[in-house]
């Protein structure tokens, strides 16, 4: 079978690779979606925390089981995501429920090869179906998964004021369930394109235009209260730092993006406020099963999403081009 991997950064290399054989527990997927996340742009920039290289990457898919055991509640030719974070079962973290921040986890296209490539083998355990749905939406699960729980961790109300910083695809998720949840949602970015898309594309109310003037602009927004749940989904370290400017007193500031470096706040500040500051890791088979609900009815509409596409064999030439923001890409999707 075809394989894509990516020796060190800035570099892929298409090769052969040995079909995977059935073993117990797990099952074959012929591979037939591969969404293209920040992930793996930040991978093939070198950037990518918890990273090394060779890698095979990608782990927004979705695909059709090939081989898979009798036993289960999946069937030959049933389309399928996958949930791409594989945990252990046992650490303290999984016990509670937790298997989105196992001690052990292994997320597949990042600890481990995923899946750009013809077939994988994958626990059956981390497949999910719906029925009705079709291949670019089950590839867009898992982002949308990602900006499921970090609202739900948020604990979003019906008329909170929200704040997201950052309009790539997870924070555009973020958008969507914090909508959802009946929020009046805030999109905070420095791409007018980005902006230009919540505001037209999906409906987002307030767009404000990352500046020196920012904090001055939500305050009165706001009318002088500043927001009650802060979610960054930026990943960058001065975006980070800047967000506890913009939380309300008794507001919620919860990390989705990741940075490699420091946090450092006011903490006179910061506890005047009685401020909340949570992290959001990967997501849960809950928050699949939300995303995928709204995907069935109609409250997320993918094809508002996807501006890039692409054949498998195309993926190395044009790859580069996705770093940069003029190409305008919000999802690439490659079909496989």
């Amino acid at each position: 079978m075809k394989e894509l991997s990516c020796k060190t950064p800035g570099e892929f290399e298409y090769k052969n690779a040995q079909e995977p054989v059935l073993s117990e527990g797990r099952a074959i997927i012929q591979i037939k979606r591969i969404g293209i996340c920040g992930t793996d742009l930040h991978a093939f920039e070198g950037t990518q925390p918890y990273f090394s290289y060779p890698r095979t990457l990608g782990h927004e898919l979705a695909g059709e089981v090939s081989e898979i055991e009798s036993n289960s509640d999946f069937q030959k030719g049933d389309l399928v995501t996958i949930m791409p974070y594989f945990s252990c079962g046992t650490c303290v973290a999984c016990r509670k429920g937790k298997t989105n921040c196992c001690q052990k986890i292994s997320v597949f296209g990042v600890h481990e090869d995923g899946g750009m490539r013809e077939f994988v083998s994958v626990p059956i355990s981390t497949l999910i179906k719906r029925e009705g749905l079709q291949l670019d939406q089950l590839a867009m699960a898992e982002p949308f998964a990602i900006g499921a729980h970090g609202v739900r961790r948020a604990g979003v109300k019906p008329g909170d004021r929200v704040l997201v910083m950052g309009a790539g695809p997870i924070g555009l998720g973020v958008m969507e369930f914090a909508r959802i949840a009946g929020a009046e949602v805030i999109a905070l970015d420095i791409n007018e394109q980005r902006l230009d898309f919540c505001k037209n594309i999906l409906n987002i109310t307030h767009t404000v235009k990352a500046s020196e003037h920012t904090r001055k602009e939500i305050e009165e927004l706001t009318a002088g209260d500043f927001c009650d749940v802060v979610i960054d989904a930026t990943g960058n370290s001065t975006a980070i730092h800047q967000g506890f400017q913009y939380m309300a007193h008794g507001g919620i500031y919860v990390l989705v993006g990741l940075q490699k470096g420091e946090i450092a706040f006011s903490h006179p500040d910061f506890h005047k406020r009685e401020s909340t500051l949570l992290s959001s890791r990967n997501a849960t088979k809950a928050d699949f099963e939300q995303v995928l609900e709204a995907l069935a009815t109609g409250k997320i509409k993918v094809k508002n999403y996807i501006t890039h596409r692409v054949n498998f064999d195309e993926v190395k030439s044009n790859f580069q081009s996705w770093l940069d923001p003029k190409t305008g890409v919000i999802k690439a999707m490659v079909e496989v």
